[in-house]
């Protein structure tokens, strides 16, 4: 099955990550598609993720495909003006990745190369707009017209905590409006805020043109909390998840950060409108699949990766 059958079909549809390596090993995706195989409906291939130089997002997701792993190539404005970003988008097409997804991207402070001039031509949601409308009417920003037409689907991404949560279900909306087709969140550790936003969305209508992925994950040491905690911008972790993690011996915060994931994706399984979840877990990819089995999601349904990597 691929992202697309499952959310046709109403399946609880799971993606994951791989995060391309600092270097040109091909194995070191491979690997972690290898992982994942079975699992995942799809599988982000990230774009420089923080805004440190990795192999390419385009590059990933050719070799992820080759293993088996249906991608999600991710694109950020960060690096590209609207011709660059229109030309990663057709090769995309041309090379049979079924699915993008379109985000601003880390500001290049925040990487190994601060000093480099930021893009930002477009807003995550202009790039939306400018993808749905070069893949459903073959139309080039610059109102050129195109040959072949790609056949992605489209995907944005949302924070549901981030200040003002008053404007992120509208936030969305307008990308929705703009042509996002599914969306994956920030990580959720507090349900109950998630929930209400989720209810905003229903309320919007935004659930009936659009499949939420809820972004979950393991916390698997308390380094990895205190990160979290202060040194990422939007990220909510509630007093009770934190005790929870001090409040066990210091070998068993893994095992109990994964035990939190687990208990989370039940949760969010139960709340209306959400279409499947969003696994990030960066360097533990061996761990993905126990997850969803403790969680309860069986492996993806066996398909023929026949025609998959090729345009059509």
């Amino acid at each position: 099955m691929s992202l697309r059958a499952a959310f046709e079909a109403g399946r609880f549809a799971v993606t994951a990550e791989i995060g391309p390596p600092r270097g040109a090993d091909p194995d070191a995706v491979t690997r972690k598609a290898e992982l994942l195989r079975g699992w995942v409906d799809a599988a982000n291939v990230t774009d420089n993720q923080g805004a440190h130089v990795r192999m390419s997002s385009l590059a990933g997701s050719v070799l992820a495909m080759r293993a088996g792993v249906e991608p999600v190539m991710q694109l950020t404005c960060r690096d590209r003006n609207r011709i660059a970003l229109q030309s990663d988008l057709i090769s995309a097409g041309a090379l049979g990745i079924p699915n993008v997804l379109l985000l601003s991207g880390d500001h290049p402070r925040f990487g190994d190369h601060p000093d480099a001039a930021p893009v930002f031509d477009l807003d995550s949601t202009q790039l939306v707009s400018t993808a749905r409308t070069l893949r459903d009417d073959g139309i080039l920003a610059s109102g050129r017209e195109i040959g072949a037409r790609p056949g992605w689907l489209v995907g944005a991404v949302e924070n549901p905590f981030a200040p003002p949560r008053s404007f992120r279900a509208r936030r969305l909306a307008k990308k929705v409006a703009a042509g996002a087709e599914f969306v994956q969140t920030q990580y959720v550790f507090d349900v109950e805020v998630f929930a209400a936003w989720m209810a905003r969305l229903r309320d919007l209508g935004v659930t009936e043109g659009c499949k939420v992925l809820a972004g979950v994950g393991p916390i698997r040491s308390l380094r990895v909390l205190e990160f979290l905690r202060t040194g990422v911008p939007g990220i909510h972790v509630p007093d009770e998840v934190e005790r929870r993690l001090r409040g066990v011996a210091s070998d068993r915060v893994a095992d109990e950060g994964v035990s939190m994931c687990v208990e989370t994706i039940q949760r969010v399984a139960a709340i209306p409108g959400v279409a499947g979840v969003h696994v990030m877990a960066f360097g533990y990819e061996r761990g993905v699949p126990g997850i969803l089995e403790r969680a309860g999601i069986a492996p993806r349904p066996a398909r023929s990766m026949e025609g998959l990597g090729h345009a059509g």
